[in-house]
């Protein structure tokens, strides 16, 4: 595993546990198929929509991902208002891979995502159109081109999406805001949105350490009642925080999870390197990996039973 990579202490067993009654084998199978027909549908017609304007491609894209979220029985709670269409780096903590039609469900964007989702079969295709940014994360030469090209897409009025904690928690418990991506916002001199996402229960929706696929969609189908909240935050404005640091701070801090029970035992922080930038290099040539790792009050481990994985989860991010 790549040291500089972001880890969590999450895993299947321990955090996607649940007791919720569960939808029922007939129904869950039918959730799973409808799912996947309906995924398949939005990148057959993904080429129609090219010669529509951006405010048309963006109401079918919010369109289809309600349809992919509801066809999985998962019911969608939105809080807040999303304000005009300007641009600005929505940043949002990472739980699950229904992450992303959720927000793009709500907040339709470009997002920023690992680069081996690019060759994954049905959704790497659909994204590759919808105009995502490709992260090779085993290359650290590779963040200082992508921050650059974030802010070449912000300051031409995009909306950027993206999940900093570079990594996917249970929900209960999040992790630190890395910085680089923040220096796009800078460079670009645009707002930062805030997004908070939680679901409930939280168990089943969590898409962890080592969990496959196939086991995380059927997890989703095969429970009852599944609700996904999303919560927009009012925006931090350009030009309140002049370094990435502390502008991703004040977001992590914005969209930190629910405090753990008091009646939960947490385990010390799994530790991670600190990156810093090459002497004579931009600030924002430093790793995504190089906020500082002091315990904040804001943000928790999981409960002191689960153990820290051989790898850390990555999903569409």
């Amino acid at each position: 595993m790549n040291p500089w990579l972001p880890a969590s202490p999450c895993t299947p067993g321990h955090c996607a546990r649940h007791h919720a009654p569960a939808a029922g084998r007939a129904r869950a199978v039918a959730r799973l198929a409808t799912g996947v027909l309906t995924v398949l549908a939005g990148l057959l017609c993904a080429p129609l929509t090219l010669p529509l304007g951006l405010p048309a491609r963006r109401c079918l894209t919010r369109l289809w991902c309600r349809a992919v979220i509801r066809a999985f029985g998962v019911r969608v709670r939105v809080r807040g208002a999303a304000g005009d269409g300007g641009a600005q780096l929505v940043v949002a903590n990472h739980v699950s891979w229904l992450d992303i039609p959720l927000v793009a469900a709500v907040l339709p964007g470009r997002m920023l995502a690992k680069s081996e989702v690019r060759h994954w079969p049905v959704l790497g295709p659909l994204a590759a159109r919808g105009g995502t940014f490709f992260l090779d994360r085993g290359r650290l030469r590779a963040l200082p081109g992508t921050v650059r090209d974030l802010a070449a897409a912000l300051r031409g009025g995009a909306r950027v999406v993206v999940f900093p904690e570079g990594s996917t928690w249970c929900g209960r418990a999040g992790g630190r805001f890395r910085p680089a991506v923040f220096q796009a916002a800078l460079d670009a001199n645009v707002p930062v949105r805030p997004v908070r996402i939680r679901y409930e229960p939280a168990g089943p929706a969590a898409f962890v350490g080592d969990d496959p696929l196939i086991a995380s969609l059927w997890r989703v189908a095969a429970v009852r009642d599944l609700t996904a909240e999303i919560r927009i935050l009012p925006p931090v404005p350009a030009g309140r925080h002049t370094d990435r640091r502390s502008l991703a701070r004040a977001a992590e801090h914005a969209v930190a999870p629910a405090r753990v029970p008091a009646h939960v035992s947490l385990p010390p922080r799994v530790p991670s390197p600190r990156g810093t930038a090459a002497p004579g290099r931009p600030a924002h040539t430093a790793v995504a990996s190089d906020s500082a790792n002091r315990p904040s009050p804001s943000v928790h481990q999981c409960a002191s039973s689960i153990p820290a994985p051989a790898s850390s989860r990555r999903t569409p991010s």
